[in-house]
């Protein structure tokens, strides 16, 4: 099966999503700075989540790139991405305007579901066609930064209860660490 819709929808969606999160952010009540800074708590959600879904957008689109075929299995573990993805809108509006323990906490459940998510999707094209998908597989190896974002995100849930910020600085920690592109995939299409 071709990729090519595959890589269009998803990128409506996150493009959609983006959108959502953009028009969350609410105008401050007054024209001074003061009224701005009290919305400091919002707009840093907004540039975490953004980030992030610049990075799954970014990590996506070199993992197609590696690949060569799909199948049914793929199509439906990249809407379990999406579905992932799709949440974002709401628990960084959630984290933003009430930054408690359970708001923050359920930020690390949907960033933890979406991680697992992408593991499964790049699980699911690795297996799939193995001769076809093998570039993916050799740039993949054996995913260090994933395991360490799922670790990074396990910790953070329970210790949003102890403390919020620090569950905050965990998921700033993650995003810091795949900022950089994954060149793991550039590096074998470029050989």
């Amino acid at each position: 099966m071709n990729k090519t819709r595959l890589e269009a929808f998803s990128d409506g969606v996150i493009a959609i999503l983006i959108t959502i999160m953009v028009l969350e952010l609410k105008v401050p009540e007054r024209g001074d700075l003061d009224s701005l800074f009290t919305r400091w708590p919002v707009f840093l959600a907004y540039v975490l989540s953004f980030v992030n879904l610049g990075i799954y957008w970014n990590n996506h689109h070199h993992m197609l790139q590696a690949t060569r075929k799909i199948n049914g299995k793929i199509l439906w573990a990249n809407m379990n991405l999406l579905f992932w993805l799709s949440l974002f809108p709401f628990a960084t509006a959630w984290m933003g305007e009430q930054f408690t323990a359970v708001s923050t906490a359920f930020y690390g459940v949907v960033m933890i579901f979406a991680a697992i998510a992408y593991t499964a999707l790049q699980t699911a094209i690795v297996r799939h066609e193995k001769d076809e998908n093998a570039l993916l597989a050799a740039a993949v190896g054996s995913d260090l930064k994933g395991k360490l974002s799922i670790v990074c995100y396990l910790a953070a849930i329970p210790l949003a209860f102890l403390s919020p910020w620090i569950s905050g600085g965990l998921y700033g920690l993650v995003a810091a660490i795949w900022f950089i592109p994954d060149r793991r995939i550039e590096k074998k299409l470029n050989q």
